[in-house]
């Protein structure tokens, strides 16, 4: 089924529950009674400074919900991505978890019943209208637990003045990829392929080559195959036809963090790397021709591409249960969705905000991206062990594309720790 027929069905679906199923669980009865309210809500900020700060956009959603919900106040904090999730581990340890949480990974405190399911919170057409590969990542046990709040996808980023003086075309092979890069090496492009596997995120770059040779972090039972033979050769591939014939720049790709990699593009020095939405801003505000292409893989275009996701979740400590469910519905309607992701250039996770996106011309920009979406694999966040597994990658699968690197030994490693971590959950 093709993504814009499955949106049209998870619309159809969510329509269909807005009319003939108006009721909700959280209206068959309150944990808190009839007084008054706060709910203490925090979030995770993805601005760049004061000036476009998410405390602006929740501090809005706030005082509007609160007009609308006479007796329910919110306490919005909103904190920095390194500090977020461990501000709320240290909230939930201590006794005092918030009602809401919007951050990075939820599956511990599911495991250890600390949230509330979406059955238990949501109105039945909130919840039909996630988009299913997301909702899929954020369960646990089978019961949606991590809601998914924002998502994007990755493509590979060229450069077109650099691939136009060069004299070549976007690649849609590995071999495209060696030979594009060597031809921008010959014209001294700093960086002919930018390949960030620094700890910053090198658990995202990993993913994203894994899947185009054809493995991942899991097999279809949900085991993981982090050294699968499939792996092993497109590390093997990396190491020896793009590190090994100095393709990948000056710094190390052990020793290259997104960032960098991202600042690099930016200023017209990378001929290609691996991008999500917020890349394609920043480098066009500074000039740079931005093209865009799915991930290439060993005989083609990849059929699948990686996804990322945040998420949203409800927490049981101090028994709110029916205003939580309130609140998350208000801010999952098509307005606020659409809002944020339009702030951010992200994506919705809703199949009605998805369908509203791909027919406004505002929004062509990220319509690859949006196409992308509903068929992208996610980390496995519904793994406990996956904060141990990821904490490994970031580690280690540096050392793999070295000169006298081994990637059977290192991805061997990372998967020993990953399944030892699984088997203590």
């Amino acid at each position: 089924m093709d993504s814009s027929v499955q949106r049209r069905l998870v619309g159809l679906t969510a329509a269909v529950a807005a009319f003939g199923m108006t009721a909700t669980l959280s209206g068959c009865g309150t944990e808190s009674g009839s007084k008054e309210v706060t709910l203490k809500f925090v979030a995770a900020d993805y601005g760049t400074g004061a000036e476009n700060s998410s405390e602006k956009y929740w501090d809005d959603v706030a005082r509007k919900f609160e007009k609308a919900n006479p007796g329910i106040k919110v306490d919005v904090n909103v904190l920095s991505w390194k500090d977020v999730d461990r501000e709320v581990a240290a909230m939930v340890k201590a006794g005092d978890a918030p009602d809401i949480a919007q951050i990075g990974a939820y599956a511990d405190y599911a495991s250890a019943g600390k949230l509330y399911d979406a059955d238990e919170m949501l109105a039945i057409r909130t919840s039909a209208n996630f988009l299913p590969s997301l909702s899929d990542a954020g369960k646990v046990d089978g019961e949606l637990y991590g809601l998914p709040f924002v998502a994007s996808t990755r493509l590979l980023f060229y450069n077109k003045e650099l691939f136009a003086k060069a004299g070549i075309d976007a690649p849609q092979t590995w071999d495209d990829i060696q030979a594009d890069a060597s031809a921008l090496k010959q014209r001294d492009v700093t960086y002919p392929f930018a390949l960030p596997l620094g700890p910053e995120e090198s658990q995202a770059e990993t993913m994203m080559w894994m899947l185009s040779g054809g493995g991942g972090y899991t097999d279809d039972v949900g085991s993981y195959s982090i050294d699968s033979p499939q792996n092993i050769a497109t590390f093997k591939w990396l190491k020896d036809n793009l590190v090994g014939k100095g393709l990948t720049g000056p710094v190390a790709p052990g020793k290259l963090d997104r960032a960098t990699a991202f600042d690099a593009f930016t200023k017209g020095q990378v001929g290609m790397l691996n991008g999500h939405p917020t890349l394609m801003q920043e480098a066009e505000k500074k000039g740079v021709d931005v093209g865009m292409v799915p991930l290439p893989g060993i005989d083609g275009p990849s059929k699948g591409s990686m996804g990322v996701a945040d998420w949203m979740m409800g927490f049981k400590e101090n028994g709110h249960r029916e205003e939580i469910g309130k609140f998350l519905d208000f801010a999952y309607t098509d307005d606020n969705v659409l809002a944020f992701a339009d702030q951010y250039d992200l994506l919705p996770v809703t199949g009605s905000a998805s369908e509203v996106m791909e027919a406004d011309e505002k929004y062509k920009a990220l319509y690859d991206f949006l196409e992308a979406l509903p068929n992208s694999q996610l980390y496995p966040f519904g793994k406990t062990s996956w904060a141990t597994a990821s904490e490994a990658i970031k580690e280690k699968i540096g050392s793999a594309v070295e000169p006298n690197g081994n990637p059977e030994g290192i991805l061997g490693q990372i998967s020993e720790e990953a399944r030892r971590a699984e088997a203590a959950e």
